[in-house]
């Protein structure tokens, strides 16, 4: 029988699945980022708190516009600079088609 020590290391061990977001500001400028999280993230940027993105604080509402779980950290901010290159039609398209282009 595991004791309590070893349950709390398999769970440290177990890598965190990384997600990437767009959110919509009410100017209808477009956030990407990325987290272990999406709606712990999204409530910190609704809240214009410390927490909140620099170019999102006083501009909201804000919407999310997509999510999708891209896998560890390093794959998750690889996509994200990938992502915040493109143009506002393309990350529109992203939006509406629901999924990332093919890598």
């Amino acid at each position: 029988m595991a004791c309590q020590a070893d349950r709390q290391a398999e769970v440290t061990l177990t890598p965190a699945i990384w997600s990437l977001y767009i959110i919509e500001n009410r100017l209808g400028h477009l956030y990407t980022g990325v987290t272990t999280d999406v709606a712990r993230r999204f409530s910190e940027h609704h809240q214009n708190g410390a927490r909140c993105a620099r170019s999102l604080r006083g501009k909201g509402p804000l919407q999310l516009r997509f999510s999708c779980q891209v896998g560890d950290k390093s794959r998750a901010l690889r996509l994200e600079r990938r992502i915040k290159k493109l143009s506002r039609h393309q990350r529109l398209a992203i939006i509406e088609a629901g999924r990332l282009p093919p890598e």
